[in-house]
């Protein structure tokens, strides 16, 4: 008995220096987009947690964790290769701005000067017309005390789909040996305008073979964004209390899902903390193979939704036919339409200014 115990701890030990000898970052080509060279970086930790991002749309295009009998699956959609991510698709991964979400009618005014933006979702702007989600972004590896970080930046000129001022942002994500992925926005401008960005991964903790349904979900938020049919907020903050899609105690995402508008989960849930504290605010778990989610972030609040228009047209990695239900988004951000809205948490980012937000991604296994 004595020799099998030794046995084993000699082999988990091997395989902890393997996952130590290969912790860190690389780099490789995946291909071309807009005339210029693409590459997929692989952060992987001592744990041997893998993250896979490409500079196509700052794209997150693979996140492999263990589940609680150490076997590690892909939890988010997307694709193995450039082409379809350059082929139109639900923002699997992306990073989106300038302004995440929608703006109605695709305009806003700032100081008495009107813009228009780019009309790309039934006459109003989603996701800032979908600029940084589809460009090539410069990228490196970069230094950084908590992990292997790559270091996205992207220049967002004067006018790009209608927005003013000359936008200079970065994101830096960073895979820390706790199996978080820390997710740091910084932006600035020469001329007054709107900043809210965010992260679009599409999450299934069971590894895609099976639809969301068992997935347990908490968001520690009393009120939300009310809405109007079109998925914009009417201004009004509502309480969630008493709705189908109150998610202040653990919650199953099929317990009600079936019951809402939009076809499920469609909601910007205004978090129980103070604008600009960093807090885990959203706790998620699936049963079956014990991985959990705690997101942790310093913005006011999350569009939660639950991959309701998905579609059956993708086919993603491991040649896994999506579906409506698939997944499920967590983006955290400030709430939509808020140029529009002088009540909601400010978006207008002036020159001397930083936008300067973070969001942490940590997974787990059920205790």
């Amino acid at each position: 008995m004595k020799s099998y115990m030794y046995a084993v701890l000699i082999c988990l030990c091997s395989i902890a220096r393997l996952n130590s000898q290969h912790a860190g970052v690389k780099s490789e080509k995946w291909g071309v987009a807009q005339g210029k060279e693409v590459l997929l970086y692989t952060l992987t930790n001592e744990n041997g947690m893998v993250v896979k991002i490409t500079d196509f749309g700052g794209t997150i295009t693979a996140i492999r964790v263990a589940d609680k009998e150490g076997f590690f699956e892909d939890v988010v959609l997307g694709f193995d290769n450039l082409e379809q991510y350059k082929a139109e698709h639900p923002c699997f991964g992306a990073t989106i701005g300038r302004v995440a979400n929608r703006i109605r009618n695709a305009r806003f005014e700032i100081d008495g000067t009107p813009y228009q933006l780019a009309q790309n979702s039934n006459g109003h702007c989603l996701h800032g017309g979908n600029e940084f989600d589809r460009v090539v972004w410069q990228s490196k590896i970069v230094a950084n005390e908590l992990g292997p970080s790559v270091q996205l930046h992207h220049l967002s000129k004067e006018g790009t789909m209608g927005f003013p001022g000359n936008l200079d942002s970065y994101v830096t994500y960073t895979l820390t040996d706790d199996d978080s992925i820390h997710v740091h926005y910084e932006a600035t401008t020469d001329k007054a305008t709107h900043v809210n960005m965010t992260q679009h991964s599409y999450f299934n903790l069971n590894g895609g073979k099976d639809k969301i349904y068992d997935h347990i979900i908490k968001i520690d938020a009393d009120n939300y964004t009310e809405i109007d049919e079109e998925i914009i907020p009417t201004g009004n903050l509502a309480t969630v209390k008493g709705t189908d899609w109150d998610l202040t105690s653990p919650t199953p995402i099929g317990k009600n899902i079936h019951k809402l508008n939009f076809n499920g989960y469609h909601y910007n849930y205004v978090f129980n903390k103070p604008n600009g504290e960093l807090k885990e605010v959203i706790q998620v778990v699936e049963p079956k193979s014990g991985r959990t989610l705690s997101v942790f972030t310093t913005q006011p609040g999350v569009q939660f939704y639950s991959g309701n228009t998905i579609g059956d047209t993708f086919t993603g990695k491991n040649d896994i036919r999506y579906s409506d239900h698939m997944a499920f988004c967590l983006e955290t951000q400030h709430f939509p339409d808020t140029p529009n809205h002088p009540n909601f948490p400010s978006t207008l980012l002036l020159p001397g200014e930083k936008y300067d937000e973070t969001t942490i991604f940590r997974f787990g296994v059920e205790e």
